[in-house]
């Protein structure tokens, strides 16, 4: 073999090699780094003609607790609002977000709970709002963290009171994967919406979906980095393995036109857990938009399946 074709031969695979790692590490933080800032116009930060703003504006005037987790490290203190409600502070709702929001983004459930006569807590996940973390962790050790809230809620407001855990997109997966862990009997139900199966699965989407890309071999090399940024691998990430475990009741919400966090994965969902359960696919909606396209129906829905479970 001519030296030109040998190191022809010898340089190719170095070079799959080195793109595969910039695509890898490209593709990580695009994934996985949190926002500087929220887009004008989302839920985070809506404008006065976005169907957020008023329930956003009841939100920023409500009055409210900031309550904190390791409020004396910078690097790892976390944040919450807490609601109380004059009318019960005995029936309590722990709100989840989604994927690069915050707990402003929750507005309209937070209000949706409280008319309801909830107490409402609403976190900023790690890495998201006044939260810290420059990393998001897909709702993996976020459930630790809602483990956390969920004890503070019960040291403040008595072991009598009655949770329901709720979420949507990144929240939903990461309230099926509280599922999975041991919960104190105050959680009595979980209403989950549009949550996915996996991190691996949702980003093995994303990258056929967004980038035209195969799951191999830019996923694994992804988990690898995500195990030294995090301290985990994506194949950890998994509400289908938290749910097999799952003994709370729990309501499973997807919009049938669903391209985000595809529409298959609730009826995966649901099919993972033997707990007491209810699925509702709502027609026309798109990813997070199941209350927006029909929200008297949504409200009965969500209402109808914990009185079930709430006294």
């Amino acid at each position: 073999m001519k030296k030109s074709t040998l190191l022809l031969a010898t340089t190719i695979p170095g070079l799959a090699a080195i793109g595969s790692g910039l695509a890898s590490s490209y593709f990580y933080n695009y994934a996985f780094k949190s926002l500087e800032r929220f887009p004008k116009g989302s839920a985070s930060n809506p404008t006065e003609d976005t169907i957020y703003y008023p329930s956003y504006h009841w939100f920023q005037d409500q009055p409210k607790e900031d309550w904190w987790l390791n409020a004396t490290d910078p690097e790892n203190k976390l944040h919450a609002y807490f609601i109380p409600n004059p009318k019960n502070t005995k029936k309590v709702a722990v709100i989840a977000h989604g994927y690069k929001g915050s707990a402003a983004s929750m507005a309209a459930s937070a209000k949706l709970f409280y008319d309801d006569g909830f107490t409402v807590l609403v976190p900023d996940d790690r890495a998201h709002g006044l939260s810290s973390g420059k990393y998001i962790n897909f709702g993996w050790l976020d459930r630790l963290d809602y483990a956390d809230w969920l004890d503070h809620l019960i040291a403040r407001l008595g072991t009598e009171i009655q949770i329901v855990l709720y979420g949507i997109s990144m929240g939903g997966a990461t309230v099926m994967m509280m599922s999975g862990d041991p919960l104190p009997p105050q959680v009595k139900a979980i209403v989950e919406d549009c949550g996915y199966t996996s991190a691996e699965d949702e980003l093995a989407y994303q990258l056929k979906r967004s980038f035209k890309l195969p799951k191999y071999p830019l996923l694994p090399m992804v988990s690898r980095i995500n195990k030294l940024v995090l301290g985990f691998s994506l194949n950890s990430v998994s509400a289908l393995h938290q749910l097999k475990r799952n003994k709370t009741p729990i309501f499973f919400i997807h919009g049938e036109a669903d391209t985000y966090v595809p529409t298959q994965m609730c009826y995966q969902n649901f099919a993972a857990t033997d707990a007491p359960k209810d699925m509702w696919i709502v027609p026309h909606a798109e990813h997070a938009k199941s209350y927006w396209t029909d929200p008297e129906t949504y409200h009965k829905r969500v209402n109808d399946f914990l009185n079930r479970y709430l006294d």
